[in-house]
């Protein structure tokens, strides 16, 4: 601005200075030294620590902040930097500009890190310098772990799942979102019981929040108490074992459900027959006549208690004559459904007698003549039901199909293994004492589950399945397998990783 009105400016120019120790020319600063002068005169990291000592628990890979926290963190990791820079003392003397780790083997006990840090000196001159601090760890098991190795029966809290139906389904789902979400990880024990499963923790925390857990993913109702253990009157320390019971309401996926007649009025007269269509912190109950559906919560089941009319241990396989649909395809939760009347036989009726029923069914979409279906056989069935009782003229269906049915397909596949798999929890069973026929059982009840995630892409979307290293897809058995047979497509499935410590490079990983 100043050239442009004609005005004549002064150049302005940084002058040097020598350094009044070695002469050389420099910027001038408030102590008229070179830097590397003044880094010989004076070291910020004076007082500094370079050696501190830390406590590693081996079992639980934490490490103690004084007097009594234990942290978790890995090697090399922001956890372990922030713990390793806050177990210096006097840093507050400097300013931290920089701090990293130095590599050093895994198995040496020595973590080093190098810090750099900024100091002001000699009137006003800003001095940064950069050190190294080595921590050597020591092997400490924390109190938790030591209670354990000690006894390790010695629980604080314990969680007990309980579902009083016949089968194991619903807690097979329930292991994998588990292992999905990581919700046992400080479980220091898991036991398979006759119809739950028990869960221990060292601290009655992390029993309180596996129960809330839970309670996200099913509809339960718990109870906790709680026993003295041991009471110090000179600390007025109390000791306490906490006991967690945990009931998951009865009614599963695919049953069939009469509604009480209260229920029943106050849902719209929805039903009164209706099937449960999905479980999740709520139940989805669906009527398969009119494609009505609504949802009950926990609060809201365990207040009328229902229990199921029929259960899947009971479905009966038809096969389908003719089928007409008679109404459009309806988005019900997610799920397609289509109205139609079909006329089905059940398929242990050939050859002895020509029972034919003309039904409704919500299936029309998947069901074509000649397709196998499963559903309830109401025509003959023999309940022994309350709520069905309270109906006066009930007019009920003879048969409600629930699901199609691929076992006649299935049956080409059999002894193949799978293209994926899935991981199961680190569980105490004891199958001795209950025989064969209990273990052949929960086999049966396992591969239904599988097939069920086969066929039902809502049921695995919360779900975590990996590839099957052992599978090896050829031509021959695509053609012969057939292409109506549900399977999970493979952008689906994740890569089991193998990390050992064996094997090195690459081939540590395996998919």
């Amino acid at each position: 601005m100043a050239q442009g009105m004609g005005m004549f400016t002064v150049p302005q120019t940084i002058g040097t200075v020598l350094c009044c120790k070695c002469g050389i020319l420099m910027q001038p600063n408030a102590a008229n030294m070179c830097a590397k002068c003044l880094r010989s005169e004076i070291d910020i990291t004076e007082g500094l620590q370079k050696h501190v000592i830390i406590n590693h628990c081996p079992e639980c890979d934490c490490y103690l902040q004084p007097p009594r926290t234990w942290i978790k963190a890995q090697l090399e990791s922001k956890e372990l930097l922030t713990f390793c820079v806050k177990r210096l003392k006097n840093l507050n003397k400097v300013r931290l500009v920089h701090a990293e780790f130095i590599w050093t083997e895994p198995h040496s006990k020595r973590i080093k890190v190098k810090l750099r840090v900024q100091k002001e000196v000699l009137n006003g001159a800003i001095l940064e310098q950069a050190y190294t601090v080595e921590y050597v760890v020591q092997d400490q098991m924390c109190e938790s772990c030591s209670r354990v190795q000690a006894n390790p029966d010695q629980w604080v809290a314990a969680v007990q799942l309980r579902q009083h139906v016949s089968h194991r389904r619903t807690f097979f789902y329930l292991e994998q979102l588990i292992l999905k979400h990581d919700a046992a990880k400080y479980a220091i024990r898991i036991k398979q019981m006759d119809q739950g499963i028990d869960f221990f923790f060292n601290n009655r925390s992390h029993g309180v929040k596996f129960v809330e857990f839970v309670g996200k993913v099913a509809p339960i109702r718990s109870r906790s108490d709680k026993q003295l253990v041991s009471h110090d009157p000179k600390s007025n320390n109390y000791n306490y074992k906490y006991t967690f019971s945990v009931e998951i309401c009865p009614i599963c996926r695919e049953d069939l459900i009469c509604l009480p007649p209260r229920l029943h009025v106050s849902l719209g007269n929805l039903g009164p027959l209706v099937i449960c269509n999905k479980v999740s912190n709520s139940l989805a109950l669906l009527d398969p006549l009119t494609l009505r559906q609504c949802y009950l919560d926990a609060e809201q089941y365990w207040r009328s208690s229902f229990k199921a009319l029929l259960s899947s241990r009971q479905l009966v396989e038809y096969i389908v004559f003719d089928i007409e649909p008679f109404s459009p395809e309806v988005n019900v939760g997610g799920s397609r459904h289509v109205l139609a009347n079909a006329q089905v036989a059940r398929v242990s009726d050939f050859g002895k007698n020509d029972t034919i029923f003309n039904i409704t069914t919500h299936l029309g979409h998947i069901l074509k003549p000649g397709d196998y279906a499963l559903g309830y056989d109401l025509y003959s069935a023999n309940h022994n039901d309350i709520e069905l009782d309270k109906y006066k003229d009930p007019k009920f269906p003879e048969v409600v199909l629930i699901k199609k049915s691929y076992e006649e397909k299935r049956q080409r596949k059999h002894g193949k293994p799978r293209s994926w798999k899935l991981k199961t929890l680190d569980m105490e069973v004891d199958n001795t004492a209950k025989g064969k026929d209990h273990e052949e059982k929960v086999n049966s009840e396992y591969e239904q589950f599988l097939r069920d995630l086969e066929e039902n892409p809502d049921l695995r979307f919360n779900l975590s399945l990996y590839r099957n290293k052992e599978y090896q897809p050829s031509e021959m058995a695509s053609i012969t397998d057939g292409e109506d047979v549900p399977s999970i497509p493979l952008d689906e499935l994740l890569a089991d990783l193998d990390l050992s410590d064996e094997e090195d490079g690459d081939e540590s990983m395996k998919e």
